[in-house]
C-alpha cells in the first residue's frame, strides 16, 4: 500500500509557492482491446488513487471508448471520496443532460465530480458525428455549452440565446448541494483553448513542453493552470531507465499509427508534441541529461509526455512546472499501486524545493 507520506505529497503539500493547493489526478484505464475484466479494471484503479490520495481520475471519451458516466458510477461506487473527472464533448450530449448528471450523481451519493470540458478531439470522430465546426468555433461553442451547465448548477432558471444554444427559463433538478458544485478543466493549448478556459474559470490544461521551453507565468494573469504528464521515477537514474524502456519499448505499427493520427487531428498539442518529438529525435535511446520524454507517445502508448529519472532529476523539473504556474496535474494510468508510492516522494520533493 502507499504511505501516507506518500499520499499526502501528491495532493495537497502545505508549503509551496503558491497560495492555491496541488491538485493531482490519475488517469482510469482505457477500455479499447479490452474483451473482459475492464469493470474490476477500473475499481482496482480507483482504489488505488483513493489510497494514495489523488483527488479523482480522469475518465476519458472519444467514439472507440465505453460511456464515460457510466464508467464514472464504477469509481463512485469502488471509492469513499474519489472525484471522477468526466471528459464531455458537447456534440455528444446536450449541456442540461450533463448538468442533471452532476446533480444526480451528487443526489444519490452525494459525491463531487470534476468535468474535462472537450471542444474536439480527431477529426474522423467529429465527422462521423457530422460536425464541421472550425477549431476555434469549437471552443466558442464550449464556453456556451460550459456556461449553461455553471449556471444550472448554481440554481434559477436559465436563459440563453447564444450563437450555438438556445434555452429559455430552464431550471435542473434535483437541486445540487453548492458543496458539490463541480471543477471545470478544459484543453490550453491553444490561444482559444486559453481563452475559453479564462471565460469560464476552468483550469486550463496544457500537453506541456520541456520546462526549459516557456517562461514562468502567474494565475493572477491567466488564471488556473496545470499539466497532463506520465512519470516514470525511481531512487536512481538507471533504475527509472530500465522500468521506463521495459514500459515502453519500441513500436514500428506504433509509430506508423502516431503519424496517421497527426494527420487526422487539427489539435494543437498533438502537433505540438510531433514537433517537438522531430526536433529532438535520439531514436528513442535516452541521453544522460534526458528527463522529459517523448518515446511513448511517439509509439501511440499514451497521450503525453513523460518525466523519467531519478526522485531527483524528476522533482527538479516538476519545481520548474510549478514555477509556470502549474497547480494540477493529470498523470497517465498507472501500471501498479507502487508507482503512487515513487511519484508521491517526487512531489513531496518537489513541494519542498519550491516552498524554499
Amino acid at each position: 500500500m502507499t504511505s501516507n507520506l506518500a499520499a499526502a505529497a501528491v495532493v495537497s503539500p502545505d508549503n509551496t509557492s503558491e497560495s492555491q493547493p496541488l491538485l493531482v489526478f490519475t488517469t482510469c484505464p482505457s477500455s479499447l482491446g479490452l474483451s473482459g475484466g475492464y469493470l474490476e479494471k477500473v475499481g482496482q484503479v480507483a482504489r488505488w488513487s483513493e489510497a494514495a490520495g489523488c483527488a479523482g481520475m480522469l475518465i476519458y471519451t472519444d467514439n472507440s471508448l465505453v460511456d464515460p458516466w457510466l464508467v464514472s458510477q464504477i469509481v463512485i461506487e469502488n471509492t469513499r471520496s474519489q472525484c471522477p473527472l468526466v471528459a464531455v464533448q458537447p456534440v455528444l450530449m446536450h449541456p442540461y443532460c450533463v448538468a442533471k448528471m452532476v446533480s444526480t450523481l451528487g443526489f444519490l451519493h452525494n459525491r463531487r465530480v470534476f468535468l474535462n470540458m472537450v471542444a474536439g478531439g480527431f477529426k474522423n470522430d467529429l465527422a462521423a458525428l457530422n460536425d464541421n465546426t472550425a477549431h476555434d468555433q469549437r471552443y466558442d461553442r464550449l464556453v456556451e455549452y460550459t456556461q449553461i451547465i455553471q449556471r444550472l448548477l448554481e440554481g434559477g432558471a436559465v436563459t440563453l440565446a447564444g450563437q450555438f444554444y438556445q434555452v429559455k427559463d430552464l431550471h435542473l433538478s434535483p437541486r445540487l448541494s453548492p458543496e458539490l458544485m463541480p471543477g471545470i478543466l478544459m484543453s490550453g493549448s491553444s490561444e482559444a483553448g486559453r481563452t475559453a478556459a479564462k471565460k469560464t474559470g476552468a483550469i486550463a490544461i496544457q500537453y506541456p513542453e520541456p520546462p526549459g521551453n516557456s517562461e514562468p507565468t502567474s494565475p493572477r494573469e491567466h488564471g488556473p493552470q496545470g499539466i497532463r504528464i506520465g512519470i516514470v521515477t525511481r531512487p536512481s537514474e538507471e533504475e527509472a531507465w530500465q522500468v521506463a524502456l521495459a514500459r515502453f519499448p519500441g513500436d514500428r505499427k506504433g509509430q506508423l499509427t502516431r503519424q496517421m493520427a497527426q494527420k487526422v487531428s487539427d489539435s494543437v498539442w498533438h502537433q505540438r508534441l510531433s514537433e517537438i518529438g522531430k526536433a529532438s529525435a535520439n531514436g528513442g535511446a535516452p541521453r544522460a541529461s534526458d528527463v522529459y520524454w517523448l518515446h511513448p507517445f511517439e509509439n501511440y502508448q499514451t497521450n503525453c509526455p513523460y518525466l523519467v529519472g531519478s526522485y531527483d532529476s524528476v522533482a527538479t523539473e516538476l519545481v520548474r512546472y510549478m514555477e509556470h504556474g502549474n497547480r494540477t496535474y493529470i498523470l497517465d494510468i498507472p501500471v501498479a499501486e507502487d508507482e503512487f508510492s515513487h511519484t508521491g516522494r517526487v512531489f513531496q520533493i518537489a513541494s519542498q524545493r519550491a516552498a524554499s
